[in-house]
């Protein structure tokens, strides 16, 4: 695993993996899935924008899949869930600062990741940083069938892509310092914190009948 203790360390990382598969585990107990039902989706939750972004940038195996910490941490969170759901249930709005977190810390370190790679272009990082901070919630949900919550709950993918953009274009206009990239992660979290409080949403299309 590529190190960068300004944005990435392992310790975040394994916040972020075990707070993304904790929600996954949730659904998955919610949806009365079965021991092995609910390990599956905490990973997918967990481990899936990782493993996406390592695929799109061409890493073989993705990390996702060869890190044991990281698999460790998943199948944890989804035992935890399983065993204790009742407990984490109630714990619902912590996760979704936990979630939070990791979206930030997901879209600037995967923008990152993808800026560490050669021959990788701007518009690509920040695609990358976007999806490494959504994709696993997005598998989730085709996972159990439903439509992804990052398409249509409070401001999500939205806030990620704007993290990941403002890192990708301090990089390359010479900016990037340890300030900018925690400003970033910053800036995603307080707008998806504040999403969930007010719940804001991104336009929706007028239905058939709708005053305009």
């Amino acid at each position: 695993m590529p190190s960068n203790p300004v944005v990435s360390p392992l310790l975040l990382d394994l916040i972020g993996v075990f707070a993304f598969a904790l929600s996954g585990g949730l659904v998955a107990v919610r949806k009365r899935l079965d021991l092995f039902g609910v390990l599956v989706l905490a990973g997918a939750t967990g481990l899936g924008g990782g493993v996406l972004r390592d695929l799109l940038i061409g890493i073989n195996p993705p990390i996702g899949i060869s890190d044991w910490r990281l698999v460790a941490t998943a199948l944890a969170a989804g035992l935890v869930t399983f065993v204790y759901h009742p407990g984490v249930e109630r714990l619902s709005r912590l996760v979704k600062v936990l979630d939070a977190v990791g979206l930030a810390l997901f879209a600037v370190g995967g923008a990152l990741f993808a800026l560490a790679r050669p021959g990788i272009p701007p518009l690509a990082a920040i695609i990358v940083g976007t999806i490494t901070a959504v994709g696993g919630g997005a598998l989730r949900d085709v996972l159990v069938g439903q439509v992804p919550e990052v398409l249509r709950r409070e401001l999500y993918a939205l806030p990620a892509l704007l993290g990941s953009t403002i890192v990708v274009v301090a990089y390359y206009v010479g900016f990037i310092s340890p300030l900018v990239v925690w400003g970033a992660a910053a800036l995603v979290f307080g707008i998806r914190m504040v999403a969930i409080v007010l719940h804001l949403n991104a336009p929706q299309p007028f239905r058939l009948g709708d005053p305009r």
